[in-house]
């Protein structure tokens, strides 16, 4: 098992050779995504509790959801305590540096984040809207609710910024003054209720399955304290390893083709090299804006 040295840290790195991938790529490949694109990435990790999705046999294979910390995590590793509803604390991972950030892709995972921060637990600081496609809808639906809430967001003062869910679907993100996720959970609530209702026949914001074919399901319940969403930049336990990644609004108005915003591993450092981190501006608090009252 090669052992590598990532900022004066030592890590073991193992099976660098297996597919992960149906199309090839390795979990060498993997770990390069993740080394390569720390800068980008660890800013939107850095002071959240993670929730990992594993799939170490690949997206074929066993998938399970883990919050707790997993066995064999270096003493180096930050872990915060993490109030259960109920009573009690779960032992989370917060990825602050590379080496961190290595260790748990060696894991071969995808990260997800609640809206807020380990230090206030249930304060949000993220605003997030889950676009969800019902066949024979695509994420060209996906695209023109997205463009509604936008508007909507920003005559309440608010900058949506759009990302691939690295599914079917969009993720809109804002950059909130720290509120309860309970005013956060019931605005974005109110505003997919209205989208619903201004976009009938394309929008709904009710989680009933039979009634989402053809339409885009608004989910708003991730901004709940309890739920998390997929991080910018993770990679996906999908058939194909899409990554979800930032997009430009006018990808999002010019998109009439799903194959558009198929963007996938190696699509990614091109991208950064023209757009660079295009959701930079979410984790600057100065840009944050409160709910509106």
């Amino acid at each position: 098992m090669p052992v590598v040295t990532v900022e004066g840290r030592s890590l073991p790195l193992s099976n660098l050779e297996k597919v992960i991938y149906p199309d090839g790529t390795t979990k060498g490949e993997v770990l390069h995504h993740y080394a390569a694109h720390g800068d980008v990435l660890l800013p939107h990790l850095r002071d959240r509790p993670l929730s990992l999705l594993r799939y170490p046999d690949g997206p074929g294979g066993e998938r399970f959801f883990t919050k707790n910390v997993p066995p064999g995590a270096p003493d180096w590793v930050t872990v915060c305590d993490v109030p259960r509803s109920g009573g009690g604390a779960l032992r989370q991972v917060v990825v602050n540096d590379l080496p961190a950030l290595m260790w748990v892709a060696n894991l071969v995972v995808e990260l997800h984040t609640p809206q807020w921060r380990a230090g206030s637990p249930g304060v949000a600081d993220r605003l997030v809207f889950d676009l969800d496609p019902g066949a024979p809808a695509t994420v060209v639906e996906c695209c023109a609710v997205a463009r509604w809430l936008r508007d909507r967001l920003a005559a309440d003062g608010l900058t949506a910024y759009p990302k691939t869910s690295g599914g079917k679907g969009l993720h809109l993100l804002c950059a909130v003054r720290p509120a309860p996720a309970a005013d956060t959970s019931a605005y974005a609530r109110a505003l997919a209720e209205e989208a619903a209702a201004a976009l009938p026949g394309l929008a709904i914001a009710e989680m009933a399955r039979r009634l989402r074919p053809g339409k885009v399901f608004i989910d708003h319940s991730q901004n709940a304290a309890r739920k998390t969403t997929a991080a910018p930049y993770t990679l996906r336990a999908a058939p194909v390893p899409a990554v979800s990644a930032p997009l430009t609004w006018e990808e999002v108005e010019d998109c009439t083709d799903p194959s558009q915003l198929d963007i996938r591993l190696p699509d990614l450092p091109a991208r950064l090299r023209t757009h660079g981190d295009l959701l930079r501006p979410l984790t600057d608090r100065r840009r944050a804006r409160s709910l509106p009252r």
